[in-house]
């Protein structure tokens, strides 16, 4: 920003400071108080004071503890002090106040906002070359993520502010800003509207009024901008993948490494026994219904971050699944995670947060049960759910096993088969006398997913809108067609100067479109989202 003060946790910024009177190395002393939140005080880390010439202010018990030197170029004696000011990398993130204090004179110095620092070798987010980073970041192509957008630091500590936890215990809240597996969890619960304040009002219906469809999002900026604006009402309506979207662009805002995941049949556990039930009688009607499901696909975020709160040795640092989507309650509200993908790997579904529910997600079965007269069940059919989750990497079956601790099927029938293309068929006749009974053996062809095939996108889908919401699409030919917009810039450019540029269209179907709309949204070239009709 060039309009104000941002740094990262353990990274030291130059702080020039010019005094109406010489200052005395030997006999001077100015104090700095650096403050965050409500109540601040050493003890919760919100608060700290230092300092200069370097002198130990601050107390036993205090936490998050600041420092300042005095730098060369320094001219004490015409009271001009440069100061190189470290925040420490355990220092709670959002906004703080510094000011100092000389002699009997006291005055505000800055108001700054502190990040988490992914590059800093102390921090709880890892510590990332800048190769790295780009390396492991996976872009998702349904969002256009806006962490550098103007106003995201406002927009994303207002969040922070906005959280249960903090109308509960405001200055505890601030104080434990310190983590980010505590951070992660309250922007969890904030992204989605299901606990007062959040950003997004999801929806899984075909009714849209009062707001627009999840598919109209292109990306985080006009959501989060709508939601600040309008003093932090909902925004109408969202489903997975605007939630994941929203939730990574806030997240790599505030410093935390992350990333969109996409998967595929995804499912859904309400009772965290690690299976999706389905319960049927003895006529093969379903007996009852089951709240356990199974999404065609699901869109969650993983950051990284350490996990000294599972294992002191690192075992379970690096990616952390955090899903903003509202499907389960965790510790009383609707967030998930975060949870170690490591320990998701390894079957340890005893570790917090919620790794039995994302375990679930990409390693339950499908069982079937039979619900007898007496209204005892019995397991008939079990399927193992071949998905392909976590970087395709699909946990074991002894460690499903473990996973459940130690609990198997019997009498179940475990479907498998070879994929097929068509299923053989043989005609054949038989005579049913009175009272008799006919039997006749079927022989039935069953398909999965191989696991080891990758998908092949032969067709590209293009989508337009409908007059009544309804999402129609047609699939052509990936090579045949080009591209169905293009931009031109007219004139000479400047930087920071505003410029002309066309956007044109090309129906890239051979039938005509109605009632469409053209979105345009870029990162640094545009202040919003303009819309055309």
């Amino acid at each position: 920003s060039v309009t104000e003060l941002i740094v990262r946790r353990g990274q030291a910024f130059k702080l020039t400071l010019k005094l109406s009177q010489p200052f005395n190395l030997g006999f001077d002393q100015l104090i700095m108080t650096v403050v965050t939140g409500k109540d601040p005080s050493e003890d919760l880390g919100t608060k700290s004071r230092f300092g200069v010439p370097g002198r130990s202010l601050h107390s036993a018990s205090a936490k998050a503890v600041w420092k300042a030197e005095l730098q060369r170029g320094s001219s004490p004696e015409t009271g001009v002090l440069v100061l190189i000011v470290s925040p420490p990398a355990d220092a709670p993130i959002g906004e703080y106040t510094l000011s100092a204090s000389f002699k009997d004179k006291e005055k505000v110095l800055a108001n700054f906002s502190v990040l988490f620092n992914p590059w800093s070798s102390g921090e709880f987010v890892g510590y990332l070359s800048f190769h790295f980073f780009l390396l492991r970041a996976v872009i998702y192509h349904f969002c256009l993520f806006v962490q550098f957008e103007q106003g995201m630091v406002k927009i994303c500590l207002k969040m922070l502010d906005l959280n249960v936890k903090y109308w509960l215990n405001p200055a505890d809240d601030v104080s434990a800003r310190c983590s980010p597996i505590y951070v992660s969890r309250v922007v969890s619960a904030m992204i989605n509207s299901s606990d007062e304040g959040g950003v997004v009002m999801g929806n899984w219906g075909n009714d849209y009024s009062g707001g627009f469809p999840p598919t109209y999002w292109s990306g985080s900026y006009a959501i989060l901008k709508q939601w600040y604006n309008s003093y932090y009402r909902s925004v109408r309506y969202g489903q997975c993948w605007v939630f994941a979207g929203v939730m990574c662009s806030v997240m790599r805002l505030l410093g935390i490494p992350c990333r969109v995941v996409s998967n595929f049949q995804s499912a859904h556990d309400t009772n965290k026994n690690l299976t999706i039930d389905n319960y049927f009688d003895n006529n093969g009607a379903m007996e009852r219904e089951s709240k356990d499901s199974i999404w065609n696909f699901h869109v969650w975020v993983e950051g990284w971050m350490r996990r000294p709160d599972l294992a002191k040795d690192g075992k379970y640092d690096g990616w952390q699944v955090v899903d903003p989507t509202p499907q389960e309650r965790s510790e009383g509200l609707f967030c998930c995670g975060p949870a170690s993908v490591t320990a998701i790997r390894n079957g340890e579904v005893d570790l917090k947060y919620d790794v039995p529910f994302v375990f679930a997600e990409v390693n339950a079965d499908s069982v079937y049960w039979l619900v007898s007269i007496d209204y005892k069940i019995h397991p008939f059919s079990l399927h193992p759910c071949p998905l392909v989750g976590l970087g395709g990497l699909l946990v074991p079956r002894q460690l499903m096993f473990r996973a459940r601790g130690g609990v198997t099927w019997t009498g179940c029938q475990s479907v498998a088969g070879q994929h097929r293309d068509t299923q053989d068929t043989q005609p054949c006749t038989h005579t049913l006398t009175p009272r008799g009974n006919l039997e006749r053996p079927i022989n039935l062809t069953v398909m999965f997913l191989d696991c080891g095939r990758k998908p092949e996108y032969p067709e590209k889908t293009h989508h337009a809108q409908g007059e009544h919401g309804d999402s129609m699409q047609k699939d052509r030919g990936r090579e045949s067609n080009p591209e169905p917009s293009c931009c031109k810039v007219s004139g000479g450019s400047k930087v920071n100067q505003e410029l002309t540029a066309e956007v044109v269209f090309t129906n890239p179907i051979d039938e005509t479109l109605s009632d469409c709309s053209m979105s345009l949204s870029g990162s640094g070239l545009m202040i919003g989202q303009e819309i055309t009709k």
